[in-house]
């Protein structure tokens, strides 16, 4: 688990290593992602079907899965006592990175509210359509703040992406709830583009946080800022749901659950582990290549987020999600088509 992004290898064969490691991670996380990508959003949107209410308990939800995290962190931290005994550092994160996930986190947890309220009024796949913005949103911060190159593989799978997510747009207002007015919908649409940019802002940032900072950056690391991260996200929406009275309001909505009391509590449990998984997947992914492709795999998703609520949810699926999905799986295609012609040219070069 100790696999790094510094520069410094003392070996060929421990930076050999370090690679089969990263490639291992690199799937892991990206399957955590394309659960919790997909799992999330239906989950939560359930809540809101059956007769959850609650904005600020839905968006605590999505972060509050963070002890879950302690677990993988102990395992690391017997493997290496068992390496090194007991001078073995219980905690890598230094304090100025705690400080700087606290920040992420704070950030993540407006995010957690933003895209709560938007589910809370839109079908899934009219708010999984806008949530595809955020790539544009992670390709324009990854190039100002880490100073993200573009191939034109790159370009081809944001504009291919980019256009699946608009066709579903000019389509989306054929999605309103029957019972919501035009308001309602349009502050949803805005909750959610707005959770969009934030969080095409957040990868980025984390991806800069990895790249600023003066220490070795390891997977356990990566572990120790997620929980942090998580945790101050949660703080965030522990007092958004203090000042609402959502907590003493819990016992209440599950009795008033359309699916009964337990199954209330297990979609409460369920959309805290999928959120987990997802924002896991996220920063793993960061840490392991990079914040675009965390933004490419997460629209790459939309089409199978919206397939899923077409088969739960019974919502409609039209033409033009047909077409976004074959130019989602198009650019996808194309972006990791792109990768290997790089890293086929890389190989050529050293070995000249």
């Amino acid at each position: 688990m100790e696999t790094d992004i510094s520069n410094n290898q003392e070996s060929g064969e421990e930076e050999k290593m370090s690679k089969s490691l990263k490639k291992f991670l690199l799937i892991l996380n990206g399957a955590m992602l394309a659960i919790g990508n997909c799992g999330g959003p239906l989950v939560l949107r359930l809540y809101f079907l059956k007769g959850g209410k609650s904005v600020w308990t839905s968006s605590f939800l999505q972060t509050a899965g963070w002890p879950f995290i302690i677990f993988p962190l102990i395992i690391s931290y017997s493997y290496r006592r068992k390496k090194k005994g007991s001078r073995t550092e219980l905690f890598y994160i230094s304090p100025h990175l705690f400080l700087a996930c606290a920040v992420i986190g704070v950030l993540t947890g407006l995010d957690d509210f933003l895209s709560a309220y938007g589910v809370s009024l839109l079908p899934v796949s009219t708010s999984a359509l806008i949530i595809a913005t955020q790539l544009g949103f992670t390709a324009g911060f990854a190039y100002i703040l880490v100073k993200q190159k573009f191939t034109h593989f790159t370009v081809n799978a944001i504009f291919l992406l980019s256009i699946g997510a608009v066709i579903l747009v000019l389509h989306a207002s054929s999605d309103r709830p029957a019972h919501e007015t035009n308001k309602q919908y349009f502050i949803g649409v805005f909750m959610t583009l707005g959770a969009s940019a934030l969080y095409g802002f957040v990868l980025p940032l984390i991806e800069l946080t990895y790249k600023k900072t003066k220490q070795t950056i390891t997977y356990t690391l990566v572990m120790e800022m997620q929980m942090v991260l998580s945790f101050f996200a949660t703080a965030f929406c522990t007092i958004g749901m203090l000042l609402h009275k959502d907590f003493v309001a819990i016992p209440r909505e599950a009795r008033e659950f359309e699916l009964g009391r337990a199954k209330y509590y297990l979609v409460l449990v369920f959309t805290a582990v999928f959120w987990q998984c997802f924002f896991m997947g996220a920063i793993g992914v960061v840490f392991c290549h990079s914040s675009l492709l965390s933004g490419i795999i997460i629209a790459t998703l939309l089409p199978v987020t919206e397939t899923l609520a077409v088969l739960f949810y019974h919502e409609k699926f039209r033409v033009e999600k047909g077409i976004s999905l074959g130019l989602s799986l198009w650019g996808f295609i194309s972006y990791f088509y792109g990768e290997l012609q790089q890293n086929k040219k890389l190989r050529i070069r050293l070995q000249n």
